[in-house]
């Protein structure tokens, strides 16, 4: 069966926005219009394709026609380019972990969108869940943690974060008098991102200390975060690119999380030469895998 492609368009701005009356603002058509689409389409694969909630979301069907249009507006902005035509600018939604929306790459993301007729839509998740934006249809691309590829997928390695635990001196002569010994790292506060943060309970169990016990704070905020550290609140993680003056590393060892440019596999020049931005600007800012 064949997807018309602005039914699939519809499909997608009813997820993006949320709702069908903020759908059909973007869209430019009444609200009755993509009712009548959904509806359409619905009808036509015999499948339910967003859940009518708040916000609306998509099903798991709703999904692969998310996917469809986003693969149908990068193709259809290729062939306008090549045929030397004014196509209308494709929207590209990104999922992005926090520190490297904090550090590396919203330059090389600046120069991209200078050049070409594009709208980024950064959407930001620890780099453990970037992965499943891509995988249901929400992201195009998605920088993760995530090495095994998405189903229709690419995988590119961009580097390595690395990470250091971080306090003040006011911090560690309070609660690391001795050195940050188990029994210590125990007692004292640490800093998280938000709960799905599992970067300091790794290392934290890895040097024989129960996380799920440890007194914390949640700093749903890459600068934030630094800002809470320096601030005395707690130790944290620090990305070496975000280290500030005044902080003290509590042990010398680096944790690392290894980074990848997974996007939906299209032959195009559009997303090749996004690739190539972005695993350039990586291997100058990070380090070396």
């Amino acid at each position: 069966m064949r997807i018309a492609p602005e039914l699939a368009e519809t499909v997608a701005a009813v997820v993006d926005a949320g709702s069908l009356e903020y759908a059909a603002i973007d869209l430019g058509i009444s609200p009755s219009a993509v009712s009548q689409r959904l509806r359409a389409l619905e009808s036509e694969l015999g499948r339910v394709l967003v859940v009518r909630s708040r916000p609306v979301r998509a099903t798991a069907a709703g999904e692969a026609v998310v996917r469809l249009a986003r693969q149908y507006a990068i193709l259809q902005h290729d062939a306008a380019r090549e045929l030397g035509l004014e196509g209308a600018r494709v929207r590209l939604p990104l999922a992005v972990n926090a520190d490297s929306l904090a550090t590396w790459i919203l330059e090389p993301l600046a120069r991209f969108a200078a050049d070409h007729p594009v709208d980024v839509e950064l959407l930001r998740d620890d780099q453990d869940a970037t992965a499943g934006m891509l995988a249901s249809g929400t992201a195009i691309g998605a920088v993760t943690s995530q090495d095994e590829p998405v189903a229709g997928c690419t995988v590119v390695p961009l580097g390595v974060m690395r990470y250091f635990a971080c306090a003040t001196p006011a911090y560690v002569s309070r609660w690391l008098p001795d050195g940050a010994t188990a029994a210590a790292l125990a007692e004292a506060p640490v800093l998280e991102f938000d709960r799905r943060d599992e970067l300091q309970g790794r290392w934290l169990a890895a040097r024989g200390v129960d996380h799920t016990r440890t007194p914390r704070h949640y700093i749903p905020g890459s600068q934030d975060f630094v800002s809470a550290v320096a601030a005395g609140m707690g130790w944290g993680l620090v990305p070496e690119q975000m280290a500030r003056p005044g902080l003290v590393r509590i042990r010398k060892e680096a944790a690392v999380v290894p980074l990848y440019w997974q996007r939906r596999h299209l032959r195009s020049p559009l997303l090749e030469q996004l690739d190539a931005v972005l695993v350039a600007a990586a291997g100058d800012a990070l380090t070396a895998a």
